[in-house]
């Protein structure tokens, strides 16, 4: 299933001894994403962790969070409108929801 994820990272969070250099000389910093399937308070269904090692994860160190973001899109629906048509249709009937979704033909531009 694809999706579409917008999030952001705090790079104050950035433990700068785990960015780790490449073959082509680049540098990386791994992360793991979480996608969970209820939204917080504030709509954010997604948490970016900084990755842990095998050791780490042993001892149960705690996770380091360091950013967070939204599902904006799933296989072929935009989560947004797909919510709320499904909410209209559920509360006025289908009739409203389409006639919701039809283009503003008479717009002037």
């Amino acid at each position: 299933m694809a999706q579409i994820i917008n999030a952001s990272i705090d790079l104050n969070k950035i433990d700068k001894s785990k960015i780790v250099e490449g073959k082509n000389g680049a540098k990386y910093y791994n992360f793991s994403i979480t996608v969970n399937d209820e939204k917080d308070q504030f709509g954010n269904d997604v948490k970016l962790t900084a990755q842990q090692s095998k050791e780490e994860r042993d001892v149960k160190t705690p996770k380091v969070y360091i950013g967070n973001g939204k599902t904006t899109w799933k296989s072929g629906e935009t989560i947004t409108v797909g919510a709320l048509r499904k909410e209209i249709s559920e509360t006025m009937g289908n009739n409203i929801a389409a006639s919701i979704e039809q283009p503003f033909n008479d717009l002037p531009f």
